[in-house]
C-alpha cells in the first residue's frame, strides 16, 4: 500500500524525492500518511480537493481487495 501511494504521490509532484509516507496500524486500520514539499502541496490536494479524493479512492479500491480498512492523511 505504502508503495503505491508514493508511485502515485511521485507522478503529480515537481519534487518526487521529497515525497514521504508514514503508515502506523490503529487496530485493523491502516493509517497512511503522505508528506510532500510545500510546493507540491496544492497539486496533490487539488482544486476543491480533487485529486486528495481520487487519491483516497483507489487506496481505498485496492485496499478492499485485501480485506484491510485505509485511511489516506495528506499532512
Amino acid at each position: 500500500m505504502k508503495k503505491l501511494l508514493i508511485d502515485i504521490a511521485s507522478a503529480i509532484v515537481d519534487k518526487p524525492e521529497e515525497v514521504r509516507v508514514n503508515e502506523r496500524m490503529d487496530g485493523d486500520i491502516l493509517h497512511l500518511e503522505l508528506s510532500v514539499a510545500p510546493d507540491d502541496m496544492g497539486k496533490v490536494i487539488g482544486k476543491g480537493g480533487r485529486i486528495a479524493k481520487a487519491i483516497r479512492s483507489v487506496m481505498k479500491a485496492s485496499s478492499t481487495k485485501n480485506n484491510q480498512h485505509i485511511v489516506v492523511d495528506i499532512i
